[in-house]
């Protein structure tokens, strides 16, 4: 009797357990190592939503996400259709890499790399959408109203905007914090997002195309056997030091060159 008591027992415990986890995971499906809500240029244009798949969607005030904040991003199979469209459209940065790198090797000038990338990044964008003909009509709607060209901010946008073709080619390899967010990206993508202010720029080294530790090192520190102190500063960000992307921000504090 009582074995069979401490069995009631068990399973009723079990049971709640089983419960309260379930409603758990129904109020936080968010199971991001890195809040968006940290990251003031996610912060602006979403909001958190308990029941959207990965715990957050689109805000009606965004600038460049109001159009989106009408999905319905409690469905799975939406939000996994609109994933897979952000991993493609992500995967196609990549060939913008390998225009700079091209070119760069070319002696081309920082203005020149910078106007075909932009340009060849709005291509890449709208390209994205090709079987999604509501997507597309609302993603020029927003670059219209953004950039004032349904085709996307041009390279004499950005560098009205910002004063550089430096950072005409950074705006043009970035993505949007706040998408990968809404599509359960932001961790994998968090160390492409250039979020600024957190540290003083002299601390901080972003990760060009053609890069490796130990170049980075000799070039910015002047030892290339400093790598490893990079390497150490930087675990956060980078998981193996044979690896590092271009984006990735590199905290260089502390860190002492050579004399």
């Amino acid at each position: 009797m009582k074995k069979t008591l401490n069995r009631i027992v068990t399973l009723v415990f079990t049971f709640a357990l089983v419960l309260s986890m379930k409603g758990m995971a129904l109020a936080a499906p968010s199971q991001y190592v890195h809040n968006p809500m940290d990251n003031p240029k996610a912060a602006k244009d979403i909001v958190v939503n308990d029941n959207a798949v990965y715990g957050f969607s689109p805000s009606p005030e965004s600038e460049r996400l109001k159009e989106y904040a009408s999905y319905d991003w409690t469905d799975k199979a939406t939000v996994d259709a609109m994933r897979a469209q952000r991993e493609e459209y992500h995967a196609s940065i990549q060939e913008l890499y390998q225009i700079m790198i091209s070119m760069k090797q070319a002696g081309k000038s920082t203005e020149e790399i910078a106007r075909v990338v932009s340009a060849k990044r709005n291509e890449i964008r709208l390209a994205s959408y090709k079987d999604d003909p509501e997507g597309l009509a609302k993603v020029k709607k927003s670059n219209l109203e953004t950039y004032g060209n349904e085709n996307g901010g041009t390279a004499e946008f950005f560098y009205a905007k910002y004063g550089s073709w430096e950072t005409v080619i950074e705006k043009s390899i970035s993505a949007n914090p706040g998408a990968d967010a809404c599509l359960g990206l932001y961790d994998k993508y968090y160390d492409t997002y250039m979020i600024s202010g957190a540290q003083p720029a002299a601390d901080i080294y972003v990760v060009q195309p053609g890069d490796y530790l130990s170049k980075i090192a000799k070039d910015v520190l002047g030892n290339q056997y400093l790598w490893r102190q990079i390497y150490e500063n930087n675990k956060n960000v980078i998981s193996d030091p044979n690896v590092i992307r271009p984006g990735q921000q590199l905290d260089l504090k502390n860190i002492k060159p050579a004399a």
